[in-house]
């Protein structure tokens, strides 16, 4: 009788996650052998040809499907519009500086972040890519959209999210940033890290991660481990950080063993975070 419940819930959130569009498919896998480090790549740095479709694999029965439970704590408290307020002050006063004047840039647009300014959890990328530069909005080229259905395997939506680069403009030919322009750029984000206090940060792809950890470890040595950011103040908490592959990474070996890797990570993430298994997608 048990089984056939379990059963259930599984079928159940199988088909609400094809209805959402979901085929970054929440599994887990243990034990396996190290991937060799991924060259960083920014959302639109991509190969022209369109990815393996994803193979479905559905988690086993004693592992049902997840939603968030939002905190009811403090945070709550906090106005998002008081909050938004002082990011734009934020990026009025990056306009103002333009630290990317300093370095060679191909922008036209600045790419400073967007979603919910209390968001509870933040996704920092490298820096934005073509599809960014022409929208002004952080991820929403093809690895963007492979981040949004990572998300939505979470049990979230990208709203309930805050998502920011590292760089606030794109390089030119999507090179990697240099460690000038991340010591140029990154007080900037990490203001905007004080400023939305999130609960804990995935950095996506190496760039990232070293800008915010201060390492020079590889990137298979990163991920999967904790590992803590101290943001400036306001905040001056100690922020937990989970480093994962980048989704152009993957978008570029879209293998099972890599996905299951980074679905290792968001798995830590939402344990961190306390979500909650249910049968029930987020809206």
């Amino acid at each position: 009788m048990e089984g056939t419940r379990l059963s259930k819930l599984v079928k159940q959130h199988a088909q609400t996650a094809r209805l959402l569009g979901v085929d970054f498919v929440p599994v887990y896998r243990s034990g396996l052998a190290e991937e060799p480090e991924p060259t960083p790549a920014h959302e639109t740095s991509l190969p022209a040809t369109q990815p393996a479709p994803a193979v479905p694999v559905v988690k086993p029965a004693s592992e049902p499907p997840v939603v968030v439970v939002m905190n009811t704590g403090p945070r709550e408290a906090r106005s998002a519009a008081a909050v938004q307020a002082s990011l734009d002050d934020l990026r009025r006063r990056y306009e103002a500086d333009a630290p990317h004047k300093k370095f060679v840039t191909a922008h036209t647009n600045i790419v400073f972040g967007e979603g919910d300014p209390c968001a509870r959890l933040m996704f920092v990328g490298e820096a934005p890519g073509a599809e960014e530069d022409r929208t002004g909005r952080p991820f929403v080229g093809r690895a963007g959209q492979l981040l949004n259905k990572m998300i939505a395997a979470m049990g979230l939506a990208r709203e309930q999210v805050y998502i920011a680069n590292v760089l606030k403009t794109r390089p030119p030919d999507n090179a990697t940033p240099t460690s000038d322009e991340i010591r140029l750029c990154a007080p900037y984000l990490f203001e905007q890290i004080a400023i939305v206090d999130p609960e804990a940060i995935v950095t996506l792809g190496l760039p990232a991660t070293r800008a915010l950890l201060d390492s020079v470890e590889s990137m298979s040595r990163l991920r999967g481990r904790w590992a803590t950011f101290r943001a400036p103040a306001p905040s001056g908490r100690a922020i937990p950080v989970m480093p994962t592959y980048h989704p152009a990474f993957l978008l570029r070996a879209y293998t099972t063993e890599n996905r299951a890797k980074v679905w290792s990570d968001l798995q830590m993430v939402m344990e961190r975070l306390g979500l909650s298994p249910s049968g029930q997608s987020a809206t």
